[in-house]
């Protein structure tokens, strides 16, 4: 199981998760020690504090920012984290509308607070499209 696998599994709830589409990273062979290359890019998970640094420094941007800047803005990010449907594709058809970044985290099952949070671990996804639009899925870790 790659770490990936287990991220969204949620079997490292500690962890964060962040793809970088190949456009997006300046000098991605600097990131081939921690990195899961996939198709358009690089997939890492690591350490929670480690992980939003290493995603600020090498995305440019503050994954909290990110976050704040997607929430409002519902659509579908992929499952595996490296693609989704960017939410103005159909009313900006001429721009670009493929994944940047994404910047996940895992949430543990909370009853208490009740909705999918009472279903099970629960992912937050925010992306970044390449036209600039900035959303956000959360779903529930499938067992």
């Amino acid at each position: 199981m790659t770490d990936r696998e287990a991220f969204l599994a949620g079997n490292r709830p500690d962890d964060v998760a962040f793809f970088l589409h190949e456009d997006a990273v300046s000098n991605p062979e600097a990131l081939d020690e921690y990195a899961e290359p996939v198709e358009n890019g690089l997939v890492l998970v690591l350490p929670g504090e480690e992980g939003r640094s290493a995603f600020q420094s090498a995305a440019g941007i503050d994954p909290m920012a990110l976050a704040q800047a997607a929430m409002d803005t519902p659509s579908e990010i992929d499952r595996s984290l490296v693609g989704g449907t960017c939410p103005v594709a159909d009313e900006a058809p001429e721009d670009d509308h493929h994944v940047r970044l994404v910047f996940a985290f895992a949430e543990a099952q909370n009853e208490e607070v009740g909705g999918i949070y009472a279903e099970g671990d629960v992912i937050h996804a925010y992306a970044a499209c390449a036209c600039g639009q900035r959303y956000s899925e959360k779903w529930v870790v499938e067992e």
